[in-house]
């Protein structure tokens, strides 16, 4: 769907934020182990803009580019189930490193940590390496290949063509498992 007059410009995130299981383990991880510092821990009493009570916690790492990588910690609601370990498929956090040799560096710090990481993995425009965070969060760390402006500029020329072409090829099997397609 189109809007009917052209929208200002969105900018970079601000924030994309998650739950947590505890807000010091997950500081803990993100400012203690990856660097990120700790720009906000805001306690809330009930669910902004609302007269709903809930204690919960949302706490702010900063990254580089002045975003940030938030989270809740809502004891009231918690349970294991929101922290199994998903397939990055499902959800993962992409943060970029400035080259090769810094995505190397985050490699053989967390594996000197205990942290287990997968890659660097070869993707032709990013290499990128995997782990997971205590949340069972997937966190992607990637560096852009020399020639990653050249192949996202191809992709982009064809990726309504690409898109609208998936979308027709998985209809039936996407239809057969029962999902709802868009109109």
């Amino acid at each position: 769907m189109q809007p009917t007059r052209p929208l200002p410009p969105l900018g970079n995130f601000h924030h994309v934020a998650f739950r947590c299981r505890d807000a010091q383990e997950t500081r803990r991880f993100y400012e203690g182990l990856l660097g990120l510092p700790m720009a906000a821990g805001l306690a809330f009493d009930e669910v902004s803009g609302t007269d709903t009570r809930l204690r919960y916690l949302h706490v702010f790492f900063a990254l580089g580019d002045g975003n940030y990588l938030a989270f809740f910690d809502v004891p009231d609601s918690a349970t294991e189930e929101h922290f199994k370990p998903r397939s990055g498929f499902n959800r993962h956090i992409a943060i970029e490193a400035p080259d090769l040799a810094a995505l190397q560096t985050y490699k053989q710090h967390l594996e000197s940590q205990g942290v287990a990481c997968q890659g660097p993995l070869d993707h032709g425009f990013v290499h990128s390496i995997y782990f997971y965070d205590p949340n069972g969060i997937q966190v992607e760390i990637t560096a852009r290949t020399a020639q990653h402006d050249a192949i996202m500029a191809e992709e982009q020329i064809k990726a309504d063509a690409d898109v609208n072409a998936w979308t027709r090829d998985t209809a039936e099997q996407k239809h057969a498992r029962g999902l709802r397609l868009a109109a």
